[in-house]
């Protein structure tokens, strides 16, 4: 079901409990990101974030043969500079919208996820990849650069080493080399992939929201500062956990020896 007046025209939007999936469907174009998909999720997740019935989202591409296999080559080849520094800025909004939602957000990768793909698969909190995914960022082959945020999430990820060689040479790896990169958080057969994202989601979406929010918020902001500051920002995200129904929930069911039930206030 759409959660908008006008549906999407490239989204398949739909709600599994308190889990909402965002579907990328160009299967045919191998579901490439092109300016109208880039507006398209960017609105999808503004409206995940003030949803507050939504606690995780799964994100993942139609067809089974890429979660996405990058941005509309087609679109790319007719930009003139002005246009290029656009769309590397439409991109990186939504990415950025993406990143900072305050909920954590699944990547279900079956199939390819390249240039722009695997920076969108970057900017989501978890990564869950098929034996049959491939990952990169080929943009090198093309005579550009990644323009997606490619260059410094992948250099957070998996460090300077690993970001030079993948953005440098172009190649794809598999799933297991992107696993032993610290890419991707897990590896499971193609046909477990479903299964397993959605048992990870339904895990997230039970947990505390505000404890969800401070872990995604204090880990990405502690990325980018200084310890002290990291330090600072965890200890008042904790302050913030300790003024709610749910830490007292929470307590209460580890020390009655129940499973706790937590909503949200």
């Amino acid at each position: 079901m759409s959660h908008d007046a006008t549906s999407p025209q490239h989204l398949l939007i739909e709600d599994r409990g308190a889990v909402r999936v965002v579907t990328i469907n160009r299967p045919d174009k191998l579901n490439a990101l092109n300016r109208t998909v880039l507006d398209e999720l960017h609105a999808a997740f503004a409206q995940i974030a003030d949803d507050s019935n939504v606690r995780v989202a799964v994100l993942r591409g139609a067809g089974g043969k890429a979660f996405v296999a990058g941005a509309d080559i087609a679109e790319l080849a007719a930009l003139n500079p002005i246009q290029a520094r656009d769309f590397s800025r439409r991109g990186q909004q939504m990415m950025r919208r993406i990143e900072t939602l305050g909920k954590p957000v699944i990547a279900m990768i079956g199939g390819y996820a390249l240039g722009g793909g695997m920076e969108l698969a970057m900017c989501c909190h978890l990564r869950i990849a098929s034996d049959t995914a491939r990952l990169g960022q080929p943009e090198i082959n093309l005579g550009v650069l990644p323009g997606f945020g490619g260059t410094q999430r992948l250099l957070r990820l998996a460090g300077r080493g690993a970001a030079l060689e993948l953005c440098l040479v172009g190649k794809p790896i598999d799933a297991q080399r992107a696993y032993e990169l610290g890419v991707v958080n897990r590896v499971v057969p193609f046909e477990q992939l479903e299964e397993t994202t959605f048992a990870l989601a339904d895990q997230l979406a039970a947990a505390a929201p505000q404890a969800l929010r401070g872990i995604l918020d204090a880990i990405l902001i502690g990325g980018e500062c200084g310890i002290d500051a990291g330090l600072d920002y965890e200890t008042q995200a904790f302050a913030v956990c300790a003024s709610t129904n749910d830490m007292r929930e929470g307590t209460s069911a580890f020390l009655e020896r129940r499973k706790p039930s937590f909503h949200g206030d």
